[in-house]
């Protein structure tokens, strides 16, 4: 515990308002280690987050429901009901962001866990400063310096109320998602790399995993393409990364 807490300020928690949200963020933290979870909380607390937690799958899925979380931080090793299967019933009740744990960085838990619908990871141990960068991250993915609504065909995306239709009926995406396609909306016909994505999207400025922009386009096709398999808007680029069409 006392690595969680390693450069943290003692005393009193630093919670504010945040600036994204205009609230203090609310935090559902799922993890089965006792050690792990009573450290991570008190530190996440101390960062500024309003922090719930929860020790398995069954009590997080509760909580997930009843608590209303900003975003969850997700062990995926749970007993009972594991991260997984917890990841996929958070995604099928709503457009919570959630940041897996893993304590591998293979592709098992990473390309599942990206499957299940998580919107990022980090490899365990992590620092808590580390944790809530990323959160941070993908809170401001929800806020857009809005342009008015862009117009492509069925699809409609209005950037002052992040809202995005279909065919004529709303579309839910998660803030990671919404983050993806205002991107590449703002500029059709131009190809983004996936690094380019990684940068402005999930704020990583570093070599980052590719996977978890595949596995976003993937969920964001599904959502908004008449045919996923023969996309109109979310354009594949071969050997340099992807587009927004029609262009």
């Amino acid at each position: 515990m006392s690595q969680l807490c390693t450069g943290l300020p003692c005393g009193r928690p630093l919670v504010a308002a945040s600036p994204i949200l205009g609230h203090v963020p609310t935090v559902l933290l799922i993890e089965d280690d006792p050690a792990v979870r009573e450290g991570l909380q008190l530190a996440l607390s101390h960062l500024g987050h309003d922090v719930v937690a929860a020790s398995d799958g069954e009590s997080g899925l509760v909580a997930a429901s009843s608590q209303d979380p900003d975003v969850v931080v997700l062990d995926l090793m749970l007993p009972g009901i594991d991260g997984f299967e917890v990841c996929r019933g958070i995604r099928a009740a709503g457009s919570v962001p959630v940041i897996m744990l893993t304590a591998r960085g293979d592709d098992f838990d990473v390309v599942g866990g990206l499957a299940a619908g998580a919107d990022d990871y980090v490899v365990k141990p992590a620092r808590p400063t580390v944790i809530d960068a990323r959160i941070r991250a993908v809170l401001r993915r929800g806020t857009s310096s809005p342009d008015g609504v862009r117009v492509h065909r069925d699809l409609r995306i209005d950037t002052t109320s992040l809202t995005v239709s279909s065919r004529g009926e709303p579309v839910s995406l998660t803030p990671t998602e919404l983050r993806l396609l205002l991107t590449l909306s703002r500029a059709p016909g131009r190809v983004f790399s996936r690094q380019q994505l990684l940068e402005e999207v999930w704020e990583h400025d570093y070599l980052g995993d590719s996977r978890l922009v595949d596995n976003c386009v993937q969920r964001l096709r599904a959502k908004i393409e008449a045919d996923p398999a023969t996309p109109e808007y979310v354009q594949t680029v071969r050997g340099f990364g992807y587009r927004f069409g029609p262009v």
